[in-house]
């Protein structure tokens, strides 16, 4: 596939909104597979291109939380552990899946994770760095690695509910952990769609540089603005891809 200038433009544009999006909220992918969908690039193989992006961004922002000193190693290890099983058979359905059914499915997690935020304020008075209920949140990862592999898109919105409700983490520490686990199951991920599904490698590239981008920013925001940003970024990001899914 060939690029023109405004394509490069374009595709790191997006990239580095999606990457504030994804690592501040989640639904980052809205963005950016839509786009290559837009310049040509068929569904499946967008969302297979769309990993390389992914990894760029997590790796990115991982780095610069641990800069930051804030990394949790040894949670992050046993999470992502759990998740990657789910995203290789996530990642095998994504790879054969022809169409895009799952928009609905999509749209009502979304609003079922929004109402669990909306209605978690008791929870965020006791949210810390110490996680609680560690076996249902690993056996909840698995589920939730599922769905990494198999669309990304809101992923961020399914790791916070576990993490924040269930595990009782503060949103500083979830999108940390995010990132974290996000790279691991996604490099697993592109394997799988490497084998089984075409991967458009340029394109990738080039989103990754705005994915990467955004990815920093998207880091540096969550550790100077904390808790209550991220909450009125997550709650805004969820209404905008609910009327994106239902409505165009």
């Amino acid at each position: 596939m060939e690029l023109a200038v405004w394509h490069y433009a374009a595709l790191i544009a997006a990239g580095t909104l999606g990457g504030i999006i994804n690592v501040m909220a989640g639904g980052g992918s809205i963005l950016t597979v839509p786009l290559m969908i837009l310049l040509g690039v068929p569904g499946p193989v967008a969302n297979g291109t769309n990993r390389i992006a992914i990894l760029a961004q997590n790796v990115t922002a991982a780095a610069t939380f641990h800069q930051n000193g804030l990394t949790q190693w040894r949670l992050g290890f046993t999470l992502t552990g759990c998740a990657i099983p789910g995203a290789v058979v996530g990642a095998w359905v994504g790879s054969t899946l022809r169409g895009e059914l799952f928009n609905t499915v999509l749209a009502v997690v979304m609003l079922t994770v929004l109402v669990l935020m909306q209605t978690s304020r008791s929870a965020n008075a006791t949210s810390t760095d110490q996680p609680r209920n560690l076996i249902a949140g690993h056996v909840l990862m698995i589920f939730a690695g599922f769905w990494g592999g198999f669309i990304q898109i809101g992923m961020g919105f399914i790791l916070l509910p576990i993490m924040h409700r269930v595990m009782g983490l503060s949103l500083v520490t979830v999108n940390v952990l995010k990132v974290f686990i996000a790279a691991g199951y996604t490099a697993i991920a592109l394997v799988v769609f490497m084998l089984n599904s075409e991967i458009l490698w340029l394109v990738g590239g080039v989103l990754a540089i705005g994915n990467m981008l955004g990815g920093y920013l998207g880091a540096k925001l969550t550790i100077k603005k904390g808790d209550a940003m991220i909450r009125r970024f997550v709650t805004i990001a969820i209404l905008v891809l609910v009327v994106r899914l239902l409505f165009f």
